[in-house]
């Protein structure tokens, strides 16, 4: 029993250690400078076109609901 808290003792304060450690790294390199930033972001509308496809998806959104297909509309 003594021989497994020899070695399961220091196991654990090298854990405690790296954990603190990782910590502080964190702080030092402002990993939890903005907290609310990204829960806000993802709130926010995404405005601009991501893609080839995304012309016709932003088409879509300012179709009124009236308009089944926007590319008819032109004609």
């Amino acid at each position: 029993m003594e021989g497994a808290l020899i070695v399961l003792i220091p196991v654990s304060v090298l854990i405690v250690a790296a954990v603190v450690g990782i910590l502080w790294w964190a702080a030092r390199h402002g990993q939890f400078d903005d907290m609310e930033g990204p829960a806000h972001a993802i709130l926010m509308d995404d405005d601009k076109a991501a893609g080839p496809g995304a012309a016709h998806v932003a088409a879509d959104r300012l179709a009124s609901p009236n308009d089944t297909d926007p590319a008819q509309k032109s004609r």
